[in-house]
């Protein structure tokens, strides 16, 4: 097999004063942070769908970039070649995960029993290649969102063959991500949501989600996964009203239809900002829910409206998910996917690895600095301090649950309106992180 990306080399750790673009200026895989190596912490995986399939085409206009990788596209040669892309690609760069789509790998046939022979034919050839490579499945997913047929969703689709068809490709899904060894299954309900309340049944549509999942870990469980399931929340696009709209909404459906054993929440920064939070706010809402499970690291341009999926630059954004995570005692099956893709101008077989040079390196700073936060204390020994009163006293009291309103009532008019509480000191938290990302 000849190479494909011959003019870049094995790229190495040479240090932050390197001026060599194709090497990292901060990622360290064996450099210990917190008692772990940077690569054990930071699971970096790559998305098969940007990474080996997009070629830069947006609504105005098509591809920049070629990825036929000197196959003709479509074919179920080019799905070959996509392979050695992607596992030479992932070597070079040391990344040990990757992600997929079923039909990333393969050209979708009219005909799913010919669809699911390519899945079983490309699948043999990816689990060769992990083996040669040591590389691994982080997850899998199946794509119930770009063919006509799900125009109204999958699991939410009002024709029964739909929801059946779903139910396959499903079934395929996690067939090949079993195989493959992979550790988590992505619900990502691309079209689950609706336009209009005047032609929808929310409640069956809701129910019969649920039902499709509840299936799925079913199965799953009998062939052997003993992974997460994953909801990824999104909040808008491609339907106005997404049930999975931020990760709160995921967690209570999850509850609401007792798939909380089997699920976590896969977090999406550019979701998250979509939804109107920032990233940090929903890793937090995920691990304080004990369903952390997953990150898709990427960013999103806030003067845009919709999903941009761009690498991640911004060291603070990395930082402040580095340390949710640190604090969460980091992802047990999950790790950190690029789900990002390059610019449209930036349309070289180069750029594919500048981009994974930026990301990787951007979370490498993370990491380094949500440690120096965590070593340092004074974050946390603040907050301590803004809710020692339910430490002793009546505090201690409606902590433990042994109190009442009438007690509560009775305190409050015998003492009367209390002091004002400590002062929040939120622009002098703010200068101590600067000051720990800086000096």
């Amino acid at each position: 097999m000849s190479e494909i990306f011959k003019e870049i080399p094995k790229i190495k750790y040479e240090g932050a004063n390197s001026v060599n673009a194709l090497s990292f200026k901060f990622y360290e895989p064996e450099k210990e942070v917190l008692g772990k190596p940077m690569k054990e912490h930071l699971r970096f995986a790559m998305a098969w769908w940007h990474n080996m399939c997009a070629g830069g085409a947006d609504m105005f206009g098509t591809f920049t970039a070629d990825k036929s990788f000197g196959a003709e596209l479509n074919t179920m040669e080019h799905a070959y070649k996509k392979v050695d892309a992607a596992f030479e690609f992932m070597n070079k760069l040391s990344i040990d995960y990757f992600c997929f789509h079923d039909v990333d790998l393969i050209p979708e046939a009219d005909d799913i029993n010919i669809t699911n022979a390519r899945l079983d034919e490309i699948s043999d050839y990816i689990k060769a290649k992990m083996l040669q490579y040591d590389k691994k499945l982080l997850w899998g997913t199946a794509n119930l969102f770009s063919s006509p047929i799900y125009m109204n969703g999958a699991g939410s689709s009002n024709s029964a063959e739909v929801f059946c068809f779903a139910a396959a490709q499903i079934k395929k899904a996690l067939d090949i991500t079993v195989k493959l060894g992979g550790k988590g299954y992505v619900f990502w309900g691309g079209r689950e949501g609706y336009d209009t309340l005047l032609n929808t049944d929310m409640k069956f549509e809701l129910d019969n989600i649920a039902r499709l999942m509840r299936m799925a870990v079913d199965y799953g469980r009998s062939i052997g996964f003993d992974g997460d399931f994953y909801i990824e929340p999104k909040p808008k696009e491609p339907t106005k009203h997404q049930y999975d709209y931020d990760a709160a909404t995921a967690i209570g459906f999850l509850r609401q239809y007792g798939l909380d054993k089997d699920f976590k929440i896969n977090v999406e920064a550019n979701h998250a900002t979509l939804a109107g939070h920032t990233f940090r706010h929903e890793l937090r809402v995920a691990a304080i829910n004990n369903m952390l499970g997953s990150i898709d690291a990427n960013q999103g341009d806030l003067l845009l409206g919709w999903d941009t999926d761009e690498f991640p630059y911004d060291v603070y954004e990395t930082t402040m998910c580095m340390y949710e995570v640190l604090k969460a005692g980091g992802l047990k099956n999950g790790g950190l996917n690029f789900d990002a893709k390059n610019r449209r101008p930036s349309n070289t077989y180069e750029d594919m690895f500048y981009a994974f040079i930026l990301g990787m390196d951007a979370y490498a700073l993370g990491l380094i600095n949500a440690a120096k936060i965590i070593e340092d204390g004074r974050i946390e020994d603040f907050i301590d301090k803004r809710y020692k009163s339910y430490n002793e006293g009546i505090g201690s009291k409606i902590t433990a649950g042994e109190t009442s309103l009438e007690e509560l009532f009775e305190i409050a008019c015998k003492k009367g309106a209390p002091q004002p509480p400590m002062s929040g000191r939120q622009e002098q938290l703010l200068s101590i992180i600067n000051q720990l990302l800086f000096s």
